[in-house]
């Protein structure tokens, strides 16, 4: 199962992702609502939880965006509003449900996993680009009968990449959703696993590249030969 997190606060994003994680969701996390309609409809998610106040524009814009691109993925919004003018526009927006700050965790988790069932359990098994696929059961890259396996993070940072695959993940991004926002991992630590991953790639022969954009971050290309 895979959720998209959009929370502006990034210490509470990184709390929602650890509780997420432990219900064994694989886990994208942005901080603004630009962001979250891009991710929204650049990949198949089981659940969206959405915060209505954010940077460039609101929850309640981001729902009616991904609802008129006919993303029907369920949508939690959370949120300190509570009043119920507030909850009815979320509604009314195209939420399937609203929770209030604080939340109870146990709760959360109870909403969760009612949007999902309900939803179907629809399970995106692996992503794929040009001549590569990524096994999101197994942490495997592979190549038609070729593959390679791939640590934790370097699975994260592939995963990001290719959840992207025609646009620039900035660095801050990677680490973000990588690390952690109180890792204190820098430029350096993430170019590593970069160089890991092209590593691999190019054990596999495979003709996708990893593109590093100058002081943005990395993007995956494919070479023609």
């Amino acid at each position: 199962m895979r959720a998209l997190i959009v929370e502006d606060e990034k210490r509470l994003a990184a709390a929602l992702k650890r509780i997420f994680e432990d219900q064994a969701f694989v886990t994208d996390v942005v901080y603004d609502g630009k962001s979250g309609v891009e991710y929204a409809l650049c990949a198949p998610y089981d659940i969206i939880l959405l915060d209505i106040m954010l940077p460039d524009i609101d929850g309640f814009e981001v729902v009616q965006t991904i609802r008129s691109k006919k993303v029907s993925t369920p949508v939690l919004m959370l949120t300190a509003k509570d009043s119920v003018p507030d909850k009815v526009n979320g509604l009314n927006a195209g939420a399937d449900d609203y929770m209030t700050k604080p939340f109870a965790t146990e709760e959360l988790i109870a909403r969760i996993h009612a949007l999902t069932r309900r939803s179907g359990e629809v399970v995106l098994d692996e992503l794929a680009y040009a001549d590569i696929t990524l096994d999101l059961t197994g942490c495997d890259l592979k190549k038609e009968n070729a593959s390679v396996h791939l640590s934790p993070k370097e699975f994260e940072v592939m995963r990001l990449l290719m959840n992207n695959p025609k646009s620039a993940v900035l660095k801050e991004t990677l680490i973000l959703n990588v690390w952690g926002a109180e890792s204190g991992v820098e430029d350096n630590n993430l170019e590593a696993y970069i160089s890991f991953l092209r590593r691999k790639l190019r054990f596999l022969n495979s003709s996708v590249t990893i593109k590093n954009l100058q002081k943005i971050g990395y993007r995956l290309s494919q070479e023609e030969g």
